[in-house]
């Protein structure tokens, strides 16, 4: 009788482990290099929001931002090891397919429209693939936004106001040439030590999405906000392939259509917040100028010239793209 209450106990406490197992839904990381109240921030948290409403406890997305689970290159590695499962890339993607370098092209993209037919024409069909080959799988396009100059030197209204600035810039071949072109003196650094590379003088000014400058606290540390909208840099939801394909094929799809289906969120909170933070940049008391747009556009000719040259395509991409703004 004592042998049978024994194994009817070791029944009973097998199955509630095994039910416990069983309940435990897959932690999904999700990083990024967003400061609190960023466009990356508050489109992840949307993301994760609505998937794991939807997932039903099969798995969990859980947020981690400011570069806590890593800086931009070290989370696309982590995605190719399977320790990461989301990142949110932006200019950094040039580094793994020189196809990307074509979202650094200055004033290519026109508004949130034409990047959308961009999307649909070009990213999914000559972008995106270029980089499963090395583990990772853009599952949606989301925004990092249309960029503005900031510095202690100078007003920038036309090229030669760069002259001899020392400017961050994010870690993309591209952009390093185009503000070479322009006059500046680049230098690519993570976004999480520009703020201190600003205060101490390390660098005179940086370029950024007004969102980005404002939640990174930029305006405190710099005297001139220039509004150049050089380039619209894209963000793409990437994941891992090594540990994407482990996934159950449900949970995969909740994920994928959840990632673009957040897109309208993300463009909808872009233009809101670009709307707003003019003003609230306004008000820090950081001096805001325009810019001879035309004068940046005239002399990023041999940016263009270079990029048809290297990139294999570079060329067409280039001429299909302006020929979607239409």
């Amino acid at each position: 009788m004592r042998f049978l209450k024994l194994v009817a106990a070791s029944t009973f406490l097998s199955s509630v482990f095994t039910m416990t197992a069983v309940a435990e839904p897959i932690e999904l990381k999700f990083g990024h290099v967003g400061a609190p109240g960023s466009l990356f921030a508050v489109s992840a948290e949307e993301f994760a929001k609505r998937a794991n409403a939807k997932l039903g406890g099969k798995a969990k997305v859980v947020v981690f931002g400011s570069s806590q689970l890593g800086k931009d290159k070290e989370l696309l590695q982590k995605l190719k090891l399977g320790t990461v499962d989301f990142a949110l890339p932006s200019t950094v993607m040039s580094s793994e397919s020189d196809r990307f370098g074509l979202f650094e092209m200055p004033y290519l993209v026109k508004d949130r429209q034409h990047m959308q037919r961009i999307e649909k024409e070009l990213l999914w069909s000559e972008l995106a693939p270029s980089v499963e080959p090395k583990g990772i799988k853009i599952i949606a396009v989301w925004e990092n936004g249309f960029r503005q100059i900031t510095n202690n030197v100078r007003p920038i209204k036309i090229p030669v106001d760069l002259k001899g600035i020392k400017l961050r810039t994010p870690k993309g071949e591209w952009r390093v040439k185009m503000f070479k072109a322009y006059g500046a003196n680049p230098s690519p650094m993570s976004l999480s030590e520009v703020f201190t590379a600003l205060q101490t003088g390390v660098m005179d000014g940086q370029e950024n999405p007004l969102i980005q400058i404002y939640s990174q606290k930029f305006q405190e540390v710099q005297k001139y906000l220039s509004l150049s909208g050089h380039v619209y840099t894209p963000a793409y939801l990437t994941v891992g392939l090594k540990k994407w394909n482990t996934l159950p094929a449900d949970v995969r799809k909740v994920l994928e259509e959840t990632a673009k289906e957040t897109q309208g969120f993300v463009y909808a909170s872009a233009e809101k917040f670009d709307n707003e933070l003019l003003e609230k940049m306004k008000a820090s008391g950081i001096q805001i100028n325009e810019v001879d747009k035309q004068a940046f556009i005239d002399a990023s000719k041999p940016i263009y010239d270079q990029f048809g040259k290297q990139v294999k395509g570079g060329k067409k991409l280039v001429d299909k793209a302006f020929a979607l703004a239409k």
